[in-house]
This record gives structure tokens, C-alpha cells and sequence, in this order.
């Protein structure tokens, strides 16, 4: 009888590194200064950004350059109501930000998702990309929304009679709220409906064929994309006290699509470390003082040539990703409900003595 050699047991990194991190961040404004507290609560706001279009890119093949566009307009919306209304309530206007994510969200999807016919990834991708710059210049000449220069020196956020300073306070609000959407993303990226998202991704046609309907469920993660980009700019308006045209356009949303790309799509914490790790890089370049000063002069301007060009190295050699390099494919695609390997059956051998 032969014996069949049992297939190498299956090793899970991604808790491993997702706690990692966490263990990581928790202590984080006890033992850095002011700047890079402030530091540390910008990278949890944009990792909630990245994550946006990690969900519509990485699980559902939709590539949309319109996630600043949720993002600038909650932004905008908040800021105003702030301004203009007095309105300062986290409690009031974190519901609103993730209320008109959301909405603008299904509205932008309406126009490039659904319909008669499967958009392609191109028609999506230029339909966004449209969007968020047509809002963009029209939020550069609207005087009313502060034209080129935007809106700045908004009140902090209150929670009752308390002032949220930016510091140790918003740091953690900014990690609770990216810890809360993370999990509850993971908990849908491994569900039925993200099983439907991976067959999407990987083959449309044929998911459609057994009578899904595709741009539904398009529509839905496209939808709760914008809601999570709409809570991320409705956080970055107030932490940096400033909202403008710049964060409408395709520039962050290219950005975006960087940090994802860099990161590693379809993990969810690549999408993080992405925003991480360039954030760390774009600020670290152009203190390269020692190097001298030819090459000082050259990264305070040109630093994100050569950040790109470290871009474009990742993408063309590990697609997959820095994530790639410690999780495996089996683990970055995922695994849904009980995983049965059937055992190959045993050969039986016969002995025949001679008569």
C-alpha cells in the first residue's frame, strides 16, 4: 500500500501583519513628537482613501479616478456646514461626509456602471476621471466655496462640550475609524458577496453568465467605496484645518490609485502600508541634505520623479505588490467558507503467490 504524503499545512500571514501593525501604531503619539503625531493621523486618514479604491480596484476590477471626488466633496459639504452653519459636532458631521460619499458615489455609478450593457474598465476609468475634474474647475472659479484658494481656518471638531485638538485625540479617533472600516471590510471582502466580487474580477463574463447581475453588484462596492472616501475627507478637511480644489481632482486620485498599486491590491493592508511607506518616502527625499547640493536642490523639486520612478519598478517587477513579498498568492486571493481538499485515492497492490 502506498502512503500519499499530506499537502504542507497552510500559514496565514496577513492576521499576522495586520495585528503587527496595530500592536504597532496603538503606542504611537506617546512616543513621537507633535509633528509626527500629526504625521502618523494624516497617513490613517489617507490609508482610508486607499482603501476606498482598493475595494472598487482590488475585489471588483472597477478603476475609477474618481475616488477624490467623494473624497473633496464631503470635504467641501462639511467644511461649509462648519463655516457657515457653525455645525462643528463629530457626531454630526462624520454622518454627513459618509451620507454624501455615498450618495455622489451611486450617483457617479449610475452614469458609467449601470446600464444595458457591462461598461468597460476603460469607459469607468475615463467617465471618473471626467468627474473629478469637472468638479475640480468648477470648484476653482466658484467664489462661494472660496474659489482657487478653497476653504481654510475651519473650527475643530467638538464632540459635546469637548474640543477635538489635533494631536493625541484625533490620532486615535482617526485609528478607531480605520480600524473599524477595516474590519468590517475584511468581514465583506471574505463574505458571499466578496466571493462574488473575486469571480467578477477575474471572470466577468462568466459570472454574468450564470445570471448575476454584475453591475449591481458594481454598483453596491462602487457605492460604499464613495461612502468610505467621503468619511476620509470629511477627517483630512478638519485635521488640516483647509479644503481645496486640489484634493477634488485627478492628482489625488492618481494618488490613490499609487498607494494601492504600491502597497498591493486586494489585500486591504497593502493599501496602508502603501500610504505608509510613500507618505514616508515623499516627506524623507528632500531631506537628503548630506548628499549635497546638486542633489538637494534636485529632490526638493523633482522628488517625485524619483519616487515614480520607484513606482514604476514596483508595478513592473512585483505586481503583486510589497505586500507580494510576504504573502502568498493563495493567501492574497483569498479563501471563502470551508476549504474540503478530497484525499487522492489509494492504490492497492495485489500479492499473487504462485500456485
Amino acid at each position: 500500500m502506498s502512503v500519499n504524503a499530506a499537502p504542507p499545512p497552510f500559514r496565514r500571514v496577513l492576521p499576522i501583519i495586520e495585528i503587527a501593525l496595530l500592536v504597532f501604531a496603538l503606542p504611537l503619539p506617546w512616543v513621537l513628537d507633535d509633528f509626527w503625531v500629526l504625521f502618523a493621523t494624516k497617513i490613517c486618514i489617507l490609508a482610508l482613501l486607499a482603501l476606498s479604491f482598493d475595494l472598487v480596484w482590488g475585489y471588483a476590477g472597477i478603476m475609477s479616478f474618481g475616488q477624490a471626488l467623494f473624497f473633496g466633496v464631503a470635504g467641501y459639504v462639511t467644511a461649509l456646514l462648519a463655516t457657515k452653519s457653525g455645525v462643528t459636532s463629530i457626531f454630526a458631521l462624520m454622518p454627513v461626509a459618509a451620507f454624501v460619499g455615498l450618495v455622489l458615489a451611486f450617483v457617479v455609478a449610475v452614469i458609467v456602471i449601470f446600464g444595458k450593457r457591462i461598461p468597460s474598465v476603460i469607459f469607468v476609468a475615463l467617465g471618473t476621471l471626467t468627474g473629478s475634474y469637472a468638479v475640480e474647475r468648477l470648484a476653482r472659479g466658484w467664489s462661494w466655496v472660496g474659489g482657487q484658494n478653497g476653504i481654510s481656518s475651519l473650527p475643530r471638531l467638538t464632540a459635546g462640550s469637548f474640543e477635538i485638538e489635533e494631536g493625541i485625540v484625533f490620532f486615535y479617533i482617526a485609528l478607531g475609524i480605520l480600524v473599524a472600516t477595516y474590519v468590517l471590510m475584511r468581514l465583506l471582502v471574505r463574505s458571499q458577496f466578496g466571493l462574488v466580487l473575486t469571480g467578477i474580477r477575474q471572470q466577468e463574463a462568466r459570472i454574468a453568465f450564470f445570471g448575476y447581475q454584475v453591475q449591481s453588484y458594481k454598483g453596491v462596492v462602487f457605492t460604499l467605496s464613495g461612502l468610505i472616501a467621503g468619511v476620509s475627507g470629511g477627517l483630512f478637511a478638519f485635521h488640516e484645518g483647509f479644503i481645496g480644489p486640489g484634493q477634488l481632482g485627478p492628482v489625488l486620485s492618481t494618488q490613490a490609485v499609487l498607494y494601492v498599486l504600491f502597497g498591493g491590491a486586494g489585500t486591504l493592508i497593502g493599501a496602508v502600508l502603501g500610504v505608509a511607506i510613500i507618505e514616508l518616502i515623499s516627506y524623507v527625499l528632500p531631506q537628503f541634505t548630506w548628499l549635497g547640493e546638486t542633489v538637494t536642490a534636485f529632490l526638493e523639486t523633482g522628488w517625485p520623479v524619483v519616487l515614480g520612478l520607484l513606482l514604476l519598478g514596483t508595478v513592473m517587477f512585483r505586481p503583486t505588490g510589497l505586500i507580494g513579498l510576504l504573502v502568498s498568492d493563495r493567501e492574497r486571493v483569498g479563501s471563502f467558507g470551508k476549504a474540503a481538499r478530497a484525499a487522492p485515492p489509494q492504490k492497492s497492490q495485489a500479492s499473487h503467490e504462485p500456485a
